[in-house]
């Protein structure tokens, strides 16, 4: 008798598809860089360029002359109210793109934005499997109209289809962020931006702490 996987088919599916960026090699670490501005850091750069994986999310650009994200872009995680960057849809078909839609649990519509590319090939990130798992994590009731923002999912999801890989997050600014603090969020590039009113980011920040001292999280500064 064969065993039964210990995946469901939806991260068994992710778990392919990402693999197949590493030659079918388990990643080591996981880099997954979010959109807050960064200082200048070869070191930085170097350590994300060298990951096994690398993952970006929305509004994005990479370096050009000047090192601190580095350059490299295996997956986007993006939402359908994304502001492009200057790299979102750059090279888009050597990339593989992630579609998280936790709002189509209350109102977000089935259809994506025109003015991506059309031939852009999407793999759904599943609400049960993944996005629901997270907004029970963060403490949020099932009819809840809350959901975690898209870098949070990112990392949450980097853990689950690889629970050895060492995640590495920079470019986040929920950590040690003050729950009065309304101000909208810099970017690395672009408008800094409001976080909607689904997003309760003293919630994740606790949490991202909590899984940086279980020590498979890494926070790069």
């Amino acid at each position: 008798m064969t065993a039964a996987s210990p995946f469901s088919d939806q991260t068994g599916m992710l778990r392919a598809l990402l693999l197949a960026r590493t030659d079918g090699r388990e990643p080591g670490r996981v880099a997954v860089v979010g959109n807050a501005p960064l200082a200048t850091s070869a070191d930085r750069a170097e350590r994300i360029d060298s990951s096994d994986l690398v993952v970006r999310m929305t509004t994005f650009a990479v370096d050009d002359d000047v090192p601190a994200v580095g350059r490299r872009t295996d997956v986007v995680v993006l939402h359908r109210g994304l502001v492009a960057g200057p790299a979102t849809f750059a090279g888009y078909r050597g990339r593989l793109y992630l579609l998280a839609e936790p709002g189509r649990d209350h109102w977000e519509p089935e259809t994506v934005p025109p003015w991506w590319p059309r031939d852009l090939e999407l793999v759904p990130i599943g609400n049960r499997e993944f996005t629901d798992r997270l907004r029970a994590l963060l403490g949020y009731g099932r009819r809840s109209p809350s959901w975690p923002t898209t870098g949070t999912l990112a990392v949450h999801l980097a853990h689950r289809l690889f629970p050895h890989a060492r995640i590495l997050l920079t470019g986040t600014s929920l950590l040690d962020r003050d729950p009065r603090d309304a101000a909208p969020l810099a970017h690395h590039w672009g408008p800094a931006m409001t976080l909607t009113p689904e997003h309760r980011p003293a919630r994740e920040g606790a949490l991202l702490t909590s899984w940086r001292d279980d020590g498979w999280l890494e926070v790069a500064p």
